[in-house]
């Protein structure tokens, strides 16, 4: 069977699970300020291990340690650090930042409880292992599970299953889920302006030119191997069904909707 074969049949595989996060009821369902602090206490942890997922992929991908030496296809190589670049050390509003430090400012600015995120890094500056550092840190159930999925891709050290969390997981659905977030903000007229620079951000990156590329590079490592298209198809459901898992989490644990000023009464 051919790579194109393959390819085709893992979006065929995905095609129901994608759908279903698309319309998940969480996007209409955060209406006041206090639902969207709830959200980002839960995303923030997806938005902190995506770098994490990264990493591995550019630790697979590209030779990131001495001796170097040229590893891969070029594209990938250029593709890979420039993600890097641009997640690590974007340049947003005049200045360098990261998404991550971008989005804890987000936070701040929103008056969500930044503890638990906090505790967590703090815990890895004592070289705490990750997933302990989750329990120890207060972070939300969803949450922990969440980014539990994450490191069983990464400890995986197949960069096809690693690319295909990466990219049905979360540069192929973004740019959709946060499009359908930045309405919600507009919509509910919730003035967190961080949140949504932030959404818009990845909004172009990821649409305009992550996603397709990231497409591209799963069919370059799994080639016309059909045993890594169906462990690249099986990363890319088990991402999907971790991130519907997290918004579940999310939404399980959203605040009573109370009287708030800066909201009007429209819905999605």
């Amino acid at each position: 069977m051919s790579s194109v074969a393959h390819h085709d049949g893992l979006l065929r595989r995905i095609e129901g699970a994608r759908a279903e996060l698309a319309s998940h009821p969480i996007y209409g369902t955060l209406t006041t300020p206090d639902d969207l602090r709830c959200f980002m206490e839960h995303h923030v942890f997806a938005v902190w291990d995506f770098m994490s997922l990264l990493k591995a992929l550019q630790r697979q991908l590209t030779c990131p340690a001495p001796p170097w030496r040229p590893v891969g296809a070029p594209w990938m190589r250029r593709f890979i650090n420039e993600i890097v670049l641009e997640e690590e050390c974007d340049q947003i509003e005049g200045r360098a930042v990261s998404h991550f430090e971008l989005y804890h400012e987000a936070m701040a600015e929103a008056g969500a409880s930044t503890d638990a995120i906090d505790r967590f890094l703090a815990l890895l500056d004592q070289n705490v292992d990750p997933i302990a550092a989750l329990e120890q840190s207060g972070a939300p159930p969803g949450a922990r599970a969440f980014v539990a999925k994450t490191f069983e891709f990464i400890a995986s050290a197949k960069p096809h299953v690693i690319c295909a969390a990466f990219t049905f997981g979360r540069e192929e659905p973004i740019p959709r889920m946060f499009r359908l977030l930045v309405e919600r903000l507009a919509v509910s007229r919730i003035g967190f302006e961080t949140l949504r620079v932030y959404f818009e951000r990845h909004i172009r990156l990821d649409g305009d030119k992550h996603a397709p590329l990231a497409v591209q590079m799963v069919a370059h490592l799994c080639g016309d191997d059909g045993q890594k298209w169906a462990e690249a198809a099986g990363a890319a459901v088990a991402a999907i069904g971790a991130r519907m898992a997290l918004w579940n989490a999310a939404s399980s644990r959203l605040r009573p909707p109370r009287v708030d000023a800066r909201l009007s009464r429209a819905t999605l």
